[in-house]
């Protein structure tokens, strides 16, 4: 075995604290403090057992930690001296982790865990620590053995123990007891508690992460879905890929099961399936692997136990194959559990658990999962048989109802009909006529669908009606026909033939029939869309220029003027129509007020949901012609008009249609995203996921954003991005900004410059080079917070040479001049470094001059300029500083060490002529600005302010504090003579103690 020398060791520690928490960080730890160990430095190797401890924590082999813990434990009863205070203090903290890991452990008998905890209360005891962690330990385990009397004196005397530096962070305390409340039954009282953690008031490495889980079915116990959802989103995001986490990964898993959404949960658990196999640490395994039961059990009963699950241990496992491997050894850890506790309280919590009913139907997520596979196994339902017969009477108006939803129009005339269909089979005899509608049904269906047979069925109806006496329903069949025919691309000859003759049998109906009127406006206005049709496909308008919109508007607005005081709905149609003309002729003001009175004539007609696609329409027109109030009045009166709609795709188009106009808007992002929340749900129900439901989706990421949801958005945005790609190059590119943004916000800057990256490669090609250059720029800056120097530095060159191409923005190219200035100094501050830095500055000087000589006004313009100069003083500033580090280091014993630990090789020192020269330099740079800012007006004052600071203490490190100070009082008596209201409550106070503290210095 190689050995590892001591600097080895202390490197591989600093590296090992840093690494990923799991298996690998756990294994290094192990091997560097076996390491250690066998070098015989007691101080290094207690270091590497407290490294290791840590290791274990925070992944699934939390229980390992004891070993590591008991010989650390044993370094300190040999020599406590030895530890220093914050190794005492690590020791005893660690303390409570091990109390927790015993409780957690059943091969460790009950006698050996309460003996662990009583060695806890006696070292806290006498090492004058508070007994509030001894008895929160107490209250766990009281609890898992059965002695509830016993647990709520701990509890009790846990709340009444004082804080001290021992206790748990107010974060985890308020998630303990919380859980202790919900396991009493009260969920309101434990969210209550919970809410500085769910807000983020209160948060620490695991909250809220571990909360946002926990909180999830109390909040569905109590009707609280919408922040059940949010929790999920959020939370979930926060508890991905994190070993130590992994309980809570299972109750996002249990969350989606209990909410009609397996198909989600499917998804978390492929993203886990890696850490499905046994764990090490049992109690963890029983929490995990339970949320995993939950949603296996539940697709067994919808019928996918076949469906593949995830493998284990190697092996590839269907749903019902996973449950019975996850539910024996799940059952036989309880077991174990209660072997040592001597009680069945372990296994009765995990029986219950798996055994839970769903407790909502379903609960819309907003992030898109794929539908459940369809399998050998799933149920498939039966055709439905005649149900309970229904009295002649009761099956006379069922059919009466139908009747009259049909004459309307009704979207729920094809159920009424399905339920005619199921309850005529029970009936003694069959009315023909009855007979004859269910086939108007089937045919009409056909000509919808563009079914081969629609035209065969139509003829069938059109004679069945015609051998039964109703002509005009056989009308109705004979104008569908031309329909159809159009539909499938038959000559416009044969189409007028068709229309030819549905005219003349609705003019032949007798006199006395109600509808004989109605029969022949409806061939007029249905010849009237269809003559469109066919002169466009007869003479295109690129064929002797015909007007072919024109001669559908005239035709439309005669078909108006001859109907307009009778048949509302008819005309309500032609007028949509009108509408739809005027805005192809871009008149999207005569558009307006057209599709107004369509939706108005609906209204009169008592067909409100006719009125949903002119108002949906009007909306976005309104919209584009800049009148949102107006356009966000159409689209609610649109979502009132749409109760009755049954068809999925109109839902959709609906809230999406309202959900956009209020984000526009900018005063609503809360209720559009409620909108837009349920726009994708609709829109999957219409088999439109891809379509509709990625642009819901998208706006349902912007309106969480606007609502400063950026973990949820992103959450939801992701699911969605690949459909979202597919939509064109400019759509790809907005996402990917967007997806970049909302990571940057998260503090995800690998992988937000990853987007960026990926926007600015789809746009290289694109002939204007702003948009690539912004994201170039964008992503330089996130790789620079990444840590990633190189990377960071030819980003911001390819979007210097980008912005240069355009020559149109010097403020662009400054800053990013600017950052590559201080990207220079992050390795070393060298002389070399800073020249480096100093050329680029005065470069982004020059630019801005030459900017400024075009517009010598331009107040952005001057701003960067004076911040150009404060930056560049600033980066002389850290020259001099480093360099006085560097003479601080040569006085210590060993300098070479010295040099070492600032991470520097040995550079040229300034002599104390050159760094003063630079000190008088930075002081007329910070002038130089001050003055800048000072004639741009009171919204720079805090940027003059803070160059007088830097030029006044500069001037004090000079060993002049009176030329300072000097400065600073100009300012207070400038800031005197002015009236009180311009003057900001931070000015006078802020200078005024720079002034006592320069006058300190004297």
């Amino acid at each position: 075995m190689t050995t590892l020398t001591r600097e080895e060791i202390v490197r591989g520690l600093a590296e090992n604290r840093e690494s990923p928490n799991g298996a690998v960080r756990n294994a290094h730890a192990e091997a560097l403090a076996g390491a250690a160990e066998t070098s015989g430095d007691r101080a290094l190797f207690r270091e590497a057992l407290d490294n290791l401890i840590n290791a274990y924590l925070y992944s699934s082999e939390s229980s390992r930690m004891l070993v590591p813990f008991a010989r650390l434990l044993q370094e300190y009863d040999k020599d406590p001296g030895a530890f220093s205070h914050w190794d005492a203090h690590s020791l005893f903290w660690q303390f409570k982790w091990v109390a927790t890991a015993i409780s957690d452990s059943p091969g460790i008998p009950l006698e050996s865990a309460t003996g662990w905890l009583d060695e806890m209360e006696r070292r806290y005891r006498i090492a004058g620590y508070s007994e509030r962690p001894v008895r929160e330990a107490e209250l766990w385990l009281a609890d898992a053995i059965g002695e509830d009397e016993r647990a709520e004196r701990a509890f009790r005397r846990w709340l009444a123990a004082e804080r001290d530096e021992m206790s748990d962070c107010r974060a985890c305390e308020l998630n303990s007891q919380g859980q202790y409340t919900v396991l009493h039954g009260d969920d309101a009282e434990a969210l209550e508690l919970w809410k500085p953690v769910l807000d983020s008031d209160l948060t620490c490495a695991e909250e809220p992460h571990r909360l946002l889980a926990t909180s999830l079915l109390p909040l569905l116990r109590l009707g609280r879905a919408d922040e059940a959802r949010f929790h999920h989103l959020r939370g979930y995001r926060m508890a991905r890929g994190n070993e130590s986490l992994l309980p809570s990964v299972g109750k996002h898993i249990e969350f989606c099961a209990l909410t009609g959404n397996e198909p989600r949960g499917l998804e978390i658990l492929a993203e886990h399936a890696g850490h499905v196999a046994p764990l090490a640490n049992l109690d963890d395994r029983l929490a995990f692997h339970g949320g995993i039961l939950v949603l296996l059990r539940r697709l067994r009963e919808l019928g996918h136990g076949r469906t593949p699950a995830v493998p284990y241990e190697g092996s590839p496992r269907t749903v019902d194959e996973l449950y019975e491997v996850l539910y024996a050894g799940c059952l036989d850890i309880a077991r174990q559990f209660d072997a040592r506790n001597g009680t069945t309280r372990v296994s009765d919590r995990f029986l219950a658990q798996v055994g839970r009913e769903p407790l909502l139907a379903g609960l819309p997520l907003g992030v898109r999962s794929a539908a459940l596979p369809q399998t050998a196994s799933a149920p498939v339902p039966a055709p439905r048989g005649p149900g309970p017969a229904l009295t002649a009477a009761a099956f006379t108006e069922l059919v009466e109802r139908a009747r009259r939803a049909r004459n309307l129009g009704h979207p729920g005339t094809d159920a009424l009909w399905a339920e005619v269909a199921v309850r005529l089979d029970a009936l003694p005899e069959a009315d023909p006529l009855v007979r004859a509608d269910l086939a108007d049904q089937q045919a009409l269906a056909a000509g919808r669908s563009g079914a081969k047979e629609a035209s065969e069925l139509l003829s069938a109806v059109r004679d069945e009606y015609g051998a039964l006496g109703v002509a005009e329903r056989a009308v109705l069949a004979e104008l569908r026909l031309a329909g159809v025919a159009a539909q499938s691309g038959a000559a416009p000859t044969e189409v007028r033939a068709l229309l030819r003759v549905a005219l003349r049998s609705a003019e032949a109906l007798d006199s006395a029939e109600p509808l004989r009127a109605r029969r022949i406006a409806l061939v007029e206005l249905s010849a009237i869309r269809l003559e469109s049709y066919l002169r466009s496909v007869e003479t295109p308008d690129g064929d002797g220029h015909h007007d072919h919109h024109g001669q559908l508007a005239a035709e439309l607005a005669d078909f108006v003027a001859a109907h307009e005081g009778t048949l509302a709905d008819l005309v309500s149609e032609a007028e949509e129509m009108l509408g739809r003309v005027a805005l192809t002729r871009g008149d999207p003001e005569r558009a307006v007020p057209l599709l107004a009175a369509s939706a108005a004539r609906a209204d009169l007609a008592g067909r409100p949901w006719q009125a949903v696609d002119p108002l949906v329409l009007r909306a976005g027109v309104l919209m584009t012609l800049e009148r949102p109030e107006e356009a966000e009045a159409a689209a609610r009166s649109a979502l009132e008009h749409a109760a009755e709609v049954t068809d999925a795709e109109t839902q959709g188009v609906v809230r999406l249609t309202l959900a956009d106009i209020l984000l526009q808007r900018g005063e609503a992002a809360a209720e559009s995203a409620e909108h837009a929340l349920a726009a994708a749900h609709w829109f999957d129900q219409a088999g439109l996921t891809a379509d509709g439901g990625a642009q819901a989706r998208l706006l349902l990421a912007r309106a969480y954003a606007g609502d400063g949801r950026s973990a949820e958005a992103a959450e939801v945005l992701q699911s969605a991005l690949a459909d979202l790609l597919e939509h064109g190059d400019q759509q790809a590119v907005s996402v990917r900004e967007f997806l970049g943004d909302l990571l940057h916000r998260l503090n995800e800057p690998r992988a937000a410059a990853e987007q960026y990256l990926l926007a600015a490669e789809v746009a290289k090609d694109w002939e204007d080079p702003r948009p690539q250059a912004g994201l170039a720029h964008s992503a330089a800056d996130t790789l620079s917070d990444a840590g990633l120097a190189v990377e960071a530095a030819a980003a911001y060159e390819r979007a210097l040479e980008l912005h240069r191409l355009t020559g149109e923005v010097p403020v662009a190219e400054v800053r990013i001049l600017r950052s590559l200035a201080w990207l220079g100094l992050r390795e070393e501050v060298t002389s070399t470094a800073v020249s480096g830095a100093r050329k680029r500055m005065e470069e982004a000087a020059e630019v801005l001059e030459a900017a400024l000589a075009a517009d010598p006004a331009a107040p952005e313009l001057r701003s960067e300029l004076a911040q150009t100069w404060h930056q560049l003083a600033q980066v002389l500033d850290r020259h001099v500083n480093t360099n006085e580090q560097s003479y601080e280091a040569s006085d210590a014993d060993d300098e070479e060490q010295a040099l070492a630990d600032l991470g520097a090789e040995p550079a040229a020192r300034l002599s104390p002529a050159e760094v003063d020269g630079l000190r008088l330099e930075e002081i007329e740079l910070w002038d130089r600005a001050a003055r800048v800012y000072a004639e741009l007006g009171p919204d720079h004052l805090r940027d003059r302010f803070q160059c007088l600071n830097n030029a006044a203490w500069t001037e004090q490190e000079r060993g002049d504090a009176a030329a300072g100070a000097t400065r600073v009082t100009a300012l207070i008596d400038e800031a005197r003579a002015l009236p009180e209201d311009d003057v900001p409550d931070w000015l006078l106070p802020s200078a005024e103690r720079l002034l006592a503290q320069l006058n300190d210095t004297e």
